[in-house]
């Protein structure tokens, strides 16, 4: 019996030993895979990199740019990394927005890849892209495992710093007008784009206002290219709808179908905030107010905007302020119906949009919309029509959770 037992237990020390020699090894291999994958996709990006004519930074370049990154040099943090402001090249008097896009190198396979499927994504999307209302991107870093993105810097903060309590000065009437046309006109263009581009978050936070406050918008990381099939009916399904609670195309919501129609609605929201300046959820106000397309689409379908007007636009008194937000408050109306057939096009929008900055008082007959350049790829003139959507037409929504919109200081 004491010999059997010696044998037995030296039988269950040899078998855990083979175990732990057996995973060490399986390990060490997945690792080695693993490896073998990541640099295989950092090759394809950087290769996917340089055919698109976007420079390639080093990794000392960059990090000499930021003072290696430092919190004095941040901007802002958002949910697929962090954006400094720097100097590439180092001795250049330009400054330019850095994104340091958040890696994952130490994840598991899959969620790798989709950080590297979304850099590879944003590089091709907008190196493919030129609009004077769409933000440029000037370079990239894919050194020492690293995703970096270099953007033209745009000095005036977003649209939402502005409108929520961060700028020095309230913005008139006639630069939101403006802010309004250029940004429907650099969504009509990503629409009209072969295939189509759906930004997929459009909102105050994405908006980025200019030294002469023209709009750029921002943060093309959620956009997505229809394809094949999909590019004939202009939609797209996914099983993971994405976007900012209180900007979501309530019917994207719901079915998961994605359409350019989704940055409609979102654009909708945008101008209600142009008009109100309130939050687009706000749980300090009544419960059946807490997003601001319900608050407002009450009020505009029972004709009594003025009730929501942000009252800064009114203290000059100028009577076509009024009649011009009415205007905006009805195509608002229009872009937040529930069904997304009853939508007008971005294209119709933008034009729209052009129509009312046109109208207003000492704007002249320049030829606005070529000044936003709304004749993207694929599109004709804009039509100086009414949208034909009567803002009677009934709208139903869900209510929304917070919004996490994100505002960048402003700065030199």
């Amino acid at each position: 019996m004491l010999i059997a037992g010696v044998l037995v237990g030296v039988a269950a020390a040899a078998g855990v030993l083979l175990l732990l020699c057996w995973a060490r090894r399986r390990r060490s291999v997945g690792k080695g895979r693993q490896g073998s994958s990541r640099l295989a996709a950092m090759r394809l990006l950087s290769e996917a990199a340089t055919s698109s004519g976007v420079p390639v930074y080093s990794y000392n370049e960059v990090a000499r740019a930021t003072n290696s990154f430092s919190h004095t040099h941040r901007l802002g943090t958002g949910a697929y990394g962090t954006v400094y402001v720097g100097r590439l090249p180092a001795n250049s008097t330009a400054l330019v927005a850095i994104k340091r896009l958040r890696c994952r190198h130490d994840d598991h396979d899959d969620d790798g890849g989709r950080a590297v499927a979304l850099l590879l994504n944003e590089i091709r999307l907008i190196s493919s892209l030129s609009h004077p209302n769409l933000v440029r991107l000037l370079g990239c870093c894919l050194d020492r495992g690293e995703q970096i993105l270099v953007y033209e810097l745009v000095p005036n903060g977003t649209l939402s710093h502005h409108l929520h309590g961060g700028g020095d000065a309230t913005l008139p009437w006639r630069a939101r007008l403006g802010v309004a046309a250029g940004t429907a006109a650099a969504i009509a263009y990503l629409h009209a784009a072969r295939p189509p581009i759906f930004h997929r978050d459009v909102k105050s936070g994405n908006i980025l206002l200019g030294a002469d406050l023209r709009a750029k918008l921002a943060d093309f990381g959620l956009s997505r290219a229809a394809r094949g099939a999909e590019d004939a009916s202009r939609s797209h399904v996914s099983t993971a709808p994405q976007g900012t609670p209180g900007y979501v195309d309530p019917e994207y919501h719901q079915s998961f179908h994605l359409s350019d129609k989704s940055d409609v609605y979102s654009f909708g929201v945008v101008l209600l905030e142009l008009i109100t300046a309130m939050k687009v959820v706000d749980f300090g106000r009544p419960a059946n107010e807490v997003n601001l397309a319900c608050l407002a689409l009450d009020r505009i379908g029972k004709g009594r905007v003025e009730e929501i007007v942000d009252p800064a636009l009114l203290r000059h008194g100028e009577e076509w302020v009024m009649e011009s937000v009415r205007h905006v408050s009805e195509l608002a109306f229009q872009c937040l119906a529930f069904d997304k057939d009853i939508r007008p096009s971005m294209s119709e929008v933008a034009a729209e949009l052009c129509r009312i900055r046109d109208a207003a008082p000492g704007s002249g007959m320049t030829d606005l919309v070529a000044d936003v350049g709304l004749d993207g790829p694929g599109t004709t003139a804009a039509k100086k029509a009414r949208s034909p959507v009567s803002v009677q037409d009934v709208w139903v929504s869900d209510r929304s959770s917070q919004s996490t919109n994100g505002s960048m200081p402003r700065f030199a």
